[in-house]
């Protein structure tokens, strides 16, 4: 169930929800998780908007895009890992508007610790989220 964070300056995007809601449907098909309740329910995007000046490099400019995946534990491979970065950073410019956005956009891929997934107010390991997927699957 993984959550995406995408930071960037106000108005870089001009349908911030379309975008999030691709993002997470992008990230559910390159994980290959089953496409059940559970997981379509808290696999999302967040697109978060800063104001002009709350972002910069070193050099002081802040016409970048932040984005961070979180997943449970071992969920992208490298060849995921690959597809996910170059598929979220097309996905970033195209929403954009602006093709030159692809070597400004960072994307950060961090794996939860175990029982790192608070569900249903329960703090869930890998095992227990499988555990409840099959039984969401056998139904």
């Amino acid at each position: 169930m993984p959550m995406i964070d995408v930071y960037a300056t106000a108005g870089t995007f001009a349908d911030k929800h379309q975008l999030a809601k691709d993002l997470a449907a992008t990230l559910m098909g390159i994980e290959e998780v089953p496409d059940i309740p559970m997981f379509r329910q808290n696999t999302a995007g967040f697109v978060h908007e800063l104001p002009a000046g709350d972002l910069s490099n070193v050099d002081g400019e802040s016409n970048y895009v932040r984005v961070q995946v979180l997943t449970n534990a071992g969920a992208l491979d490298r060849d995921k890992q690959l597809a996910v970065v170059s598929r979220f950073t097309s996905m970033i410019a195209d929403a954009a508007g602006d093709p030159t956005l692809t070597d400004r956009t960072w994307v950060l891929l961090t794996e939860a610790v175990p029982g790192g997934w608070g569900l249903g107010g329960h703090a869930n390991t890998n095992e227990e989220l499988v555990a409840a997927a099959r039984e969401q699957l056998s139904r």
